[in-house]
């Protein structure tokens, strides 16, 4: 039994560790799970192109793309943009040499896909020796 009064004047303490353990963790698991995207922030300057020009071979074939995708070989326009054009165009001009000069120049508003293609379309015929005309940097 007790017989003791209860004391009115006790003291309730709350312990704020357990919470601020809590939280602090909260806070890690959120950084390191969060996601960053600095991609749309970054500007990319592209270099120039300061070298002198190699020596190339006599008649390079030449692969031109305008500003919308369109292909030229040999300032030949293409009938359409697709791969199998391309690739069927360039083993005409080739006729079966796997060491002909390739040399590919694109506007510089040229879409990124139609320059891959190009550059794609020389690798499925074998042909490695490509080059990509620039203007010389001032």
């Amino acid at each position: 039994m007790n017989l003791r009064p209860q004391r009115s004047d006790e003291r309730v303490d709350i312990n704020l560790t357990p919470l601020i353990d809590v939280v602090f963790l909260l806070l890690i698991f959120f950084m390191v799970s969060t996601t960053f995207d600095r991609h749309a922030k970054l500007k990319v300057e592209l270099p120039e192109a300061s070298a002198k020009p190699a020596q190339q071979q006599q008649d390079p074939v030449v692969i031109s793309i305008d500003a919308k995708g369109n292909y030229f070989i040999n300032d030949r326009q293409l009938v359409n943009s697709r791969l199998e054009t391309l690739k069927a165009a360039l083993r005409k001009t080739v006729d079966d040499k796997k060491d002909v000069s390739l040399v590919l120049r694109a506007d510089a508003k040229t879409p990124h896909q139609a320059v891959v293609r190009a550059m794609d379309a020389a690798s499925q015929l074998g042909l490695t020796r490509l080059s990509i005309a620039t203007i010389e940097a001032n």
